[in-house]
């Protein structure tokens, strides 16, 4: 079924009660493996609230929301197809997204295939408003292309910073301190990771709404003028942590994040 077919909201759509004990049961075995991205699942699904319901429904209802549903793109092929992008200019967003992909070893189409382990998408609502969350979560990575931020441990915590900010959800806000936590005791740095990370949400408001952007036409934009036009800010702050933290002699592998922001 086409997405703008769906019903706006399914009938069987129920909202998850909050359980922070829960959230933390998977926050544990999510440090104990950091490539159990499943456990970001549980911990968002844990402590989902009626703030981030609403945002998402609001955004849904709208003329914006209802043209992005009607123009009906598949995002993780789209952004997946790097054929599709060849011809743009190197600093396009396009190809600095492709880089960053390579680079990580990285596919959209991957990240779907990690929350389909959580939950297979036969077994949730088939309505606009899960069209609405998907897109989060499609659009992740080209979070990272577009804020600066990378996928050392507090370049994800404060892009789960900035996420929160943009589109409200406390699961993704306790990631982000729940890890902020975890490297300051790992590598028991003098770095301001907790400025860091309040930069991210600072950003955050201010940006424009990442997720709203028509991705496909984002993505032909020069990625110094989308950040311009997006009002999105150098993360100083976390640029600096990173210094401090290597020159404290820290090791990749204890900067290293669990891949956890790759689902929120």
């Amino acid at each position: 079924m086409a997405v703008i077919d769906r019903p706006l909201v399914h009938p069987d759509r129920k909202l998850s009660g909050f359980r922070p004990f829960k959230a933390w049961r998977h926050f544990r075995k999510l440090i104990a493996d950091k490539e159990d991205t499943e456990q970001v699942f549980h911990i968002i699904e844990a402590l989902k609230g009626r703030k981030s319901y609403n945002k998402a429904l609001d955004f849904v209802k709208s003329d914006a929301g209802q043209a992005l549903i009607q123009r009906g793109n598949d995002l993780p092929g789209m952004l997946d197809d790097h054929a599709r992008w060849a011809d743009l200019p190197p600093n396009s967003v396009a190809q600095n997204y492709i880089r960053f992909m390579k680079r990580e070893g990285l596919s959209a189409a991957g990240l779907v295939e990690e929350s389909n382990k959580f939950k297979p998408a036969s077994e949730r609502p088939n309505d606009q408003l899960e069209w609405y969350f998907e897109r989060l979560r499609d659009t992740h990575d080209l979070f990272h292309v577009l804020t600066g931020y990378g996928r050392d441990a507090l370049g994800e915590g404060c892009l789960l910073g900035f996420s929160y900010e943009q589109n409200p959800s406390p699961g993704v806000l306790f990631i982000a301190y729940a890890g902020n936590r975890e490297l300051r005791k790992a590598t028991k740095t003098k770095a301001p990771v907790l400025d860091a990370l309040r930069e991210g949400r600072r950003l955050g408001r201010e940006a424009a709404q990442l997720a709203h952007q028509e991705v496909e036409s984002l993505m032909h934009e020069d990625i110094d003028e989308a950040r311009a036009r997006l009002n999105l800010g150098r993360p100083e702050i976390y640029c600096h942590c990173l210094e401090i933290l290597e020159a404290e002699g820290n090791s990749a592998q204890e900067l290293m994040a669990p891949q956890q922001a790759q689902a929120a």
